[in-house]
């Protein structure tokens, strides 16, 4: 019999439960660590665990991303997902019948560090459906190839007055988001645990610049993002990690629909993107990485839990 999340294998959270998951995952944290709370991605060093595997429920995971094209993504559960620290990288896992790279895309409540929760598509790749469950070990994937650019998602309800956007496609875990209106000076967001930055006094009207820069200090800068709730707007930028510098310009495109999404209130956790919503190209800048040769993708490059702001042992 194939497994499968429950009570929780539906996505639940479409119906307005952020608020319910932050409770849950505070009481399992206080709970798995005798009261004090502890959370940490997974780590560039390989670790043995277990695998299930899951359908998933609606249109979007924790994280608010779409469903990745290929079909492989991954739950994590509350410590690794770390309050959406984890959302958007990727993660090697080798099972019975051979690995698949599978990009964090939701939370697993049930799920115990070491307990991942896979597709369906991805499972099959490594291990027999009617499994269920299999032996795995798996990784952080350091400076991993993305299918795009970096792209931003204004969320509905967004304002002048109150800011929040998705970022995708940043291949590494994030350290820091900022952004700036116009020739306005970068202000500094915070992350949630549904994965939109926010900045709750708002960063004014746009059009923005928004700076990205992961736990290796890779940084981007993406600018000609409008205010535009409920788009998609990608860029050519991206950030993954190296040895070279990539500098590139390009005009916005025009829009050749409008989005159909309703603004939402602005607590309200964030719904998949109307199937109409413009895709935008905005202008980009520089995406800068460090001149120093990247270190083997299997050794840590920093301690990811410090980088993170989360207690560095659990």
């Amino acid at each position: 019999m194939s497994a499968h999340r429950s009570p929780f294998s539906a996505r639940w959270l479409a119906a307005g439960g952020a608020a319910v998951l932050a409770g849950i995952l505070g009481v399992a944290m206080l709970l798995t660590n005798g009261g004090s709370a502890c959370a940490a991605p997974p780590s560039t060093t390989q670790k043995s665990g277990k695998a299930t595997f899951y359908d998933l429920a609606g249109t979007s995971g924790n994280c608010s991303f779409e469903v990745p094209a290929d079909d492989l993504y991954v739950a994590l559960g509350p410590s690794e997902y770390s309050e959406g620290a984890s959302c958007g990288a990727y993660l090697d896992v080798t099972g019975p019948k051979g690995k698949v790279r599978v990009k964090v895309f939701d939370s697993c409540p049930e799920c115990p560090a070491g307990h991942i929760d896979l597709s369906r598509t991805a499972f099959k790749k490594i291990g027999n459906e009617i499994d269920g469950i299999i032996p795995i070990k798996y990784k952080l994937v350091t400076n991993p190839s993305t299918p795009a650019g970096i792209s931003v998602r204004i969320k509905e309800g967004a304002s002048q007055y109150w800011f929040a956007a998705r970022i995708d496609n940043h291949a590494n875990l994030l350290s820091k988001v900022q952004v700036a209106s116009g020739s306005g000076s970068f202000k500094t967001a915070h992350r949630t645990d549904y994965n939109y930055w926010l900045i709750d006094a708002g960063a004014g009207p746009g059009p923005f610049k928004i700076k990205i820069t992961d736990v290796y200090g890779n940084t981007a800068t993406v600018s000609g993002i409008k205010m535009s709730p409920g788009t998609v707007q990608k860029t050519s930028t991206r950030i993954t990690g190296g040895s070279t510098t990539v500098t590139s310009a390009e005009k916005a495109t025009t829009p050749t629909a409008k989005a159909t999404t309703s603004p939402a209130a602005k607590t309200a956790k964030s719904a998949a993107p109307a199937a109409s919503a413009t895709t935008t190209t905005p202008l980009t800048e520089s995406a800068t990485a460090p001149s120093a040769d990247p270190t083997p993708a299997d050794q840590p490059l920093v301690d990811l839990a410090a980088a993170e702001g989360a207690p560095s042992s659990c």
